[in-house]
């Protein structure tokens, strides 16, 4: 008899208590409408300031060993809550057998010419962008400090203003194209960017792209199923 094996995907993440709306990858509405499984594994400890601003070093190992975990529980793909993540990637991709993708900012290198939308300009560092393959060059804007979707988000609060998030992160995107004019595709590296997607791409008339769209693009090829034969 022929059976398969059910494939998942797995999401480490950050220990967050902010609204995560459709299209937040900590929402699994955001991949149940792509038809993929989700498992999520949070890493208690790992605050987005922990993450985003100090870059702590030692969360690295619970972020492996979750890896390896979700891996042994079925995982086809892991992917990440965080776009800063990336500083990771290889160190995450080797601990396990399945494809990695830590970040949005990997599909930096599929277009001629990227521009990228972020959480925190100030901590998105050239080691970061080099350990997501980035091309040299790819402009950046990030949302403004302080702002709505920026303080909630790494002050980690439980509220969320979704009209005023949406304002803030369109706000960047129009930045950018006006100081970068022959930006084509843009790339939002935060997670929790993706509900404001269509906004984006509404105010700036650019492809947009994020963390949803990369994860379902690479979803069909790595899970495909395995056929067991059994008795």
């Amino acid at each position: 008899m022929a059976t398969s094996s059910p494939k998942i995907l797995g999401v480490l993440m950050l220990d967050t208590r902010f609204p995560r709306p459709p299209g937040d990858i900590g929402n699994e509405e955001t991949f149940r409408r792509h038809g993929i499984p989700v498992r999520y594994t949070v890493i208690r400890g790992a605050s987005p300031q922990r993450i985003v601003k100090e870059a702590d070093p030692a969360l690295l190992r619970p972020f492996v060993d979750a890896a390896v975990q979700l891996a042994g529980q079925g995982a086809a793909m892991i992917t990440t809550s965080c776009g800063f993540l990336a500083a990771w990637q290889g160190v995450l991709s080797e601990a396990v057998p399945v494809p990695v993708v830590t970040s949005s900012l990997l599909a930096c290198g599929n277009f001629a010419r990227p521009g990228i939308v972020t959480f925190d300009a100030a901590s998105l560092n050239e080691g970061i962008l080099k350990s997501a393959g980035v091309p040299e060059s790819t402009p950046l804007q990030g949302v403004q400090p302080g702002c709505e979707f920026h303080r909630r988000i790494l002050h980690n609060e439980p509220q969320l203003d979704l009209v005023e998030a949406s304002r803030n992160v369109v706000d960047a995107a129009r930045r950018l194209v006006d100081l970068f004019p022959s930006v084509e595709d843009i790339v939002l590296e935060c997670t929790n960017m993706p509900p404001y997607r269509d906004a984006v791409a509404q105010a700036t008339g650019r492809r947009v792209h994020d963390i949803e769209t990369l994860v379902a693009a690479h979803w069909k090829a790595c899970a495909a199923p395995v056929t067991l034969r059994g008795g």
